[in-house]
């Protein structure tokens, strides 16, 4: 089969041939028929199946007809990542319809946002968060929509997104078509395709698992071994392309440092960096200036980059799902990959839920020479606060007693204290909340 029995566009057609795509994948093959159709589609596929052109060409050779100028096609996805990879799909494969897109995520300025929808794209690209700024502020018009995409619809889930899609999809006209893709299909997740898809098409490519031509290991090490592990195993790995996985954004940073004191050419990406420096990040791994790239589950969807030769875990994901999708950075384009993950005893039940997942039991390893007896540093007492020295001049207080007080004088001030403080005088009771609520990090890929 070839792209020329979709019959798409003349100029859409002419998009493809300039990208040099010659035969659909499988994922392709299956949905761009009934999306052309009008047919509301669930696509379940694992990363790197081309599922985002199986999307992006019948929403340009559906936009070649009809009005211009205003929002007619939407697709929603979890990171600024891949936002801009979809965004980048648009450009590349429509290049000759002069449809004109936008992204919008957070960490960057909005006015050139507002400034592109105003001028009337007709594809945009978002993230939730910024996706509802906008739509509070009235700087976008989503009256006129007809084609929504979910990507990465689990992912939106984990990253506690599934709220904010709900309270968009109440802005979008209820006669639109609706994509879904997903790679796992949990039961949220179902519950919301089932809810925003009218009879869809269900189209689902392989299995839910990492490809085959990915080989996984275990490393056992307690967590104050980690990186020290981590500089054997590099030096002893024959590697390209290295991306490594950690929990923390903290951590990313601070190993991402730690490898490039070491003579590595590391960096890191995560939620921290302002988009620039993201996206100079995921430039410098995918042209070779970077050999690791140390990234915290932001980048798990967003980086295609066929060249990886391992994936490292630093630290085991929470999830089974979310360690197909990290492995699933590496084996692509039918080469093969290692996946190294590292675990401590606290990790024993995530390693058999992901083995469960896999039906395979993993390969333990250990490296010879490693030194696995060095006991943990003691805890850092850099912070401990000192024990309070006297004042000059004074001397210190009898038990119970305030300073220079007797012990009565010391409880008459305190009963007064507790008086001043009672409620309805003017202080928040005891206990009471402060009215300060911190800022929720859900939004780190926005």
């Amino acid at each position: 089969m070839e792209f020329t029995a979709f019959n798409l566009h003349s100029q859409v057609a002419a998009g493809v041939r300039d990208a040099g795509y010659t035969s659909p994948t499988p994922i392709q093959a299956q949905a761009i028929p009934p999306v052309m159709a009008g047919r509301d589609v669930m696509g379940l596929a694992q990363t790197g199946t081309g599922k985002t052109a199986a999307f992006v060409l019948p929403i340009l050779h559906r936009l070649m007809t009809g009005e211009r100028g205003r929002v007619r096609a939407l697709i929603i996805a979890p990171t600024r990542e891949l936002a801009e990879q979809i965004h980048q799909s648009v450009r590349t494969l429509g290049h000759k319809t002069r449809l004109r897109g936008v992204t919008v995520y957070g960490g960057v300025g909005v006015n050139p946002q507002v400034q592109k929808l105003r001028a009337g794209a007709e594809i945009v690209v978002a993230c939730p968060g910024r996706l509802l700024d906008h739509i509070n502020q009235g700087t976008i018009d989503l009256s006129h929509l007809e084609l929504l995409v979910l990507d990465e619809a689990d992912q939106m889930f984990d990253m506690g997104f599934l709220p904010d899609i709900r309270r968009i999809l109440k802005h979008l006209p209820a006669g639109r078509q609706t994509l879904l893709f997903s790679a796992t299909m949990p039961p949220d997740i179902r519950t919301l395709a089932h809810d925003i898809l009218r009879d869809p098409v269900t189209v689902q490519v392989g299995n839910v698992a990492p490809a085959v031509t990915v080989t996984h290991a275990l490393y056992p090490v307690e967590q104050h071994l980690k990186t020290p592990l981590l500089l054997e195993l590099l030096h002893h790995t024959d590697t390209e392309s290295v991306l490594i996985f950690t929990r923390t954004k903290h951590r990313a940073k601070r190993l991402g440092e730690q490898l490039e004191k070491a003579g590595y050419r590391a960096v890191s990406l995560q939620g921290n960096l302002s988009q620039n420096r993201r996206q100079a990040a995921l430039d410098g791994f995918r042209d070779g200036t970077f050999q690791i790239l140390v990234a915290t589950d932001i980048a798990a969807r967003g980086i295609d980059v066929s060249q990886v030769s391992h994936v490292i875990n630093y630290d085991i994901p929470d999830t089974a799902e979310a360690y197909i999708h990290r492995i699933g950075r590496t084996g692509r384009a039918a080469r093969s990959g290692d996946a190294f993950t590292m675990v401590t005893r606290d990790d024993a039940a995530m390693v058999r839920i992901i083995e469960r997942t896999l039906n395979a039991t993993l390969e333990r390893r250990t490296m010879d020479g490693f030194d696995y007896k060095v006991p943990a540093p003691k805890k850092d007492v850099e912070f401990a606060r000192p024990p309070r020295q006297p004042m000059p001049g004074r001397k210190p207080a009898g038990k119970g007693a305030g300073k220079g007080e007797s012990p009565a004088a010391s409880r008459t001030a305190k009963d007064a204290a507790r008086q001043r403080h009672q409620p309805g005088q003017g202080a928040r009771p005891a206990g009471a909340p402060s009215g300060h609520r911190g800022r929720h990090s859900r939004r780190t890929g926005n």
